[in-house]
């Protein structure tokens, strides 16, 4: 596998690409994700082409099978890909063009190389994690990062994690063969606040970084979290404990918004630190979107209460793309959002009236299975029968044609073919393509799809657009035959197929704003750009308030 080092040395000639790799230690969730969008975000301000990569040292394949409660929501790509939730964080803090090659993980890693063993890929040599496994990762970081000027690659896990050595020691390697010139290592760590001894605490650090430097890796940024500020005689010993420049130790103390965190990086100079080791000349960031970000949330003109009626609430990271996309939209139309949210499972017992009578509006979020879903089926209720402005993303819009046939066509037994398959009233059916699918993951319509959007609808306000395109991520559609029933009954298709032939957004004309889709519009949503769909939302809501 020598040969696949070269080949990478000679590509990297060619196409030179400053490489900056991104490490977490003491404790997950530290992050490690939001400090490489900053980051990407401040390259992007100076002017310089950014990719963002994610390696995840998990043996799934991807998180297409995990459970949300375990580990957040999954973000889609519009090729198909099924991702970690921190490449949202990527596409909201920068332009990056992320693709199903900006995150792999060790399950896709394995498969590869196990994949070119039984090919005879390693012309019978006895295959190992050195250097098989290390060249994999390395090839898969260069096809990640062509075509930019530089690339940030987080590493998932914690420094420590036997999980995360092959991906530590390809870009130990990777130093070594591209040049230090090229490349930099920014270790994200915790500084706890003792409250008994009423002071932080820095050895937590000093031994994540002894533990990186162990395995041959000398980190030449510190991003130090921290709820309290770091004195200069604190950043002084994190330094000199830790063999790095006093002006590298950056402190990361917790902020009201993520949308903070490039300022706040700026104005301690990372930019400038990081464009220095790698040799790059640039002007001044052109901070000032951000800046204008931060005083329409510092300054809000209202205050409005939007319900998200869910079954995953004990994780806010299992819809954190929908509340961000619910936060966009409150920047462009200077509303601060405060979201509710409300387990599913707690409706069942007949008390929406209570439980959402004080709120400006409902979002009921995907979701696969049948818990909670009767829960959720009585709020879509009390939204359309209310006037309170509602919206349905993918399963939500499923439950929502649910709920009109069950209380509007009076087809009691309505429902979706997920929750009974024998149902005489499959409003939602299972795709023809998925009848025979044995293996999970991978196997629903993901990924952006083209949609035709109905003239004069609330969907055409919101996009100005007739033709879009949206990701998707479910395995159940609406069943065609039910379709002139319910445009009968006044709940509309505003958006379908280019074929005609699946339906991908609904709505009630005749409601203050009730619309629902199959796709999932918050994974495109970005501080500066909202998506067209929220922006309509949080204006109804704020209309509602303030009648």
């Amino acid at each position: 596998m020598q040969q696949s080092s070269r080949s990478t040395n000679r590509r990297f000639k060619q196409h030179p690409i400053k490489y900056i790799f991104v490490t977490g230690g003491v404790v997950s969730s530290i992050g490690k994700g939001l400090t490489a969008a900053a980051i990407g975000a401040l390259l992007e301000a100076r002017g310089l082409r950014v990719a963002m990569t994610k390696m995840d040292p998990y043996i799934n394949v991807d998180p297409g099978t995990m459970s949300p409660i375990q580990h957040g929501e999954v973000f889609v790509t519009d090729d198909g890909a099924e991702t970690d939730l921190d490449l949202g964080h990527y596409q909201r803090f920068t332009h990056a063009n992320l693709r199903r090659k900006n995150s792999f993980t060790t399950g896709q890693i394995y498969d590869a190389v196990i994949s070119r063993e039984r090919k005879g890929d390693y012309l019978g040599g006895t295959v190992q994690v050195i250097p098989h496994v290390t060249e994999q990762i390395k090839e898969n970081m260069f096809a990640a990062s062509e075509g930019v000027d530089v690339s940030i690659i987080e590493v998932g896990g914690t420094i420590g994690d036997i999980e995360s050595l092959p991906f530590l020691e390809a870009i130990r390697q990777y130093r070594d063969e591209i040049g230090r010139e090229n490349t930099v290592f920014v270790h994200v760590t915790l500084v706890p606040y003792i409250k008994a001894a009423g002071e932080l605490k820095t050895k937590p650090t000093q031994h994540s970084v002894k533990e990186l430097s162990s395995i041959g890796i000398q980190p030449d940024i510190l991003v130090c979290r921290t709820e309290y500020p770091m004195s200069e005689e604190l950043r002084g010993k994190i330094a000199r404990f830790c063999s790095v420049e006093r002006d590298c130790v950056f402190e990361a103390m917790d902020v009201d918004t993520i949308y903070r965190m490039p300022v706040v990086l700026h104005s301690q100079g990372m930019d400038a630190r990081v464009c220095e080791f790698l040799g790059i000349w640039s002007g001044q960031p052109q901070l000032q979107p951000w800046v204008r970000i931060l005083e329409r949330i510092e300054k809000p003109k209202l205050r409005i209460k939007i319900g998200v009626v869910g079954k995953y609430m004990g994780v806010r990271d299992s819809y954190k793309s929908l509340y961000e996309a619910l936060t966009h939209a409150g920047i462009e139309h200077e509303s601060a959002v405060e979201i509710v949210g409300i387990d599913s499972e707690q409706l069942e017992s007949g008390n929406s009236a209570q439980m959402l009578s004080g709120l400006d509006g409902v979002v009921v979020p995907g979701g696969f299975g049948d818990r909670g879903v009767d829960g959720k089926i009585e709020a879509i209720r009390y939204c359309r029968e209310n006037n309170l402005p509602f919206f349905g993303i993918c399963l939500g819009m499923q439950l929502a044609t649910i709920e009109f046939a069950r209380n509007v066509l009076k087809l009691n037994k309505a429902t979706s073919e997920e929750f009974d398959p024998s149902a005489s009233h499959k409003i939602i059916h299972l795709m023809e393509s998925q009848t025979n699918i044995e293996r999970k993951g991978g196997s629903m319509r993901l990924g952006a799809y083209e949609c035709i959007v109905k003239p004069h609808s609330q969907g055409a306000k919101a996009y100005q657009a007739q033709k879009i395109s949206e990701r998707h991520r479910h395995r159940f559609e609406f069943n065609p035959k039910y379709r002139a029933d319910f445009e009968n009954a006044g709940f509309v298709v505003s958006g379908e197929s280019p074929d005609g032939t699946l339906v991908e957004m609904m709505e009630v004309p005749s409601h203050p704003w009730f619309l629902a889709c199959q796709f999932h519009p918050e994974l495109k949503s970005r501080p500066m750009q909202p998506h067209p769909l929220f922006s309509a939302f949080v204006k109804a809501a704020t209309e509602k308030n303030i009648r």
